[in-house]
């Protein structure tokens, strides 16, 4: 069944030049980009972002990472789009991600592990509309 889903290139995969990589690894996957732009969020914006998040203990550290330098956000679609892009990320430990992941390739920790993705067909679709509107989306 077709699908969309959000993907971000973080802040770190962003200053690491990793822009290429990981675009060539979604478009390897057969996945297709339907939009996509380059982003700056603000605390607030991070903060809304993960909103679901607030009170956890990551929740100011992982909104001042994510908005601490430019992000590059897409929209992909494909069958099982949600499921492929999390495989194709790997587990948000790096250190136990399968081989081959984008995690287990390039992140450098916890944290800064290059790429976000959403989790459930409901958490794309406030993911998707957080960054774009239908205008955008091709």
């Amino acid at each position: 069944m077709k699908q969309q889903t959000l993907a971000i290139i973080k802040p770190d995969g962003v200053a690491r030049k990793l822009i290429g990589p990981v675009i060539t690894r979604i478009e390897n996957e057969g996945l297709d980009i339907k939009a996509m732009k380059l982003i700056k969020m603000t605390k607030e914006q991070a903060q809304g972002f993960y909103k679901v998040h607030k009170g956890k203990p990551f929740f100011d550290s992982l909104t001042d990472f994510m908005s601490s330098g430019p992000c590059v956000v897409m929209v992909l679609e494909g069958d099982d789009a949600i499921a492929r892009y999390r495989k194709l990320m790997g587990a948000t430990d790096y250190r136990k991600a399968e081989e081959g992941t984008i995690r287990r390739e390039y992140a450098t920790d916890i944290e800064k592990n290059v790429v976000h993705g959403s989790d459930s067909p409901e958490s794309a679709a406030f993911e998707i509309g957080y960054f774009f509107n239908a205008l955008e989306i091709m």
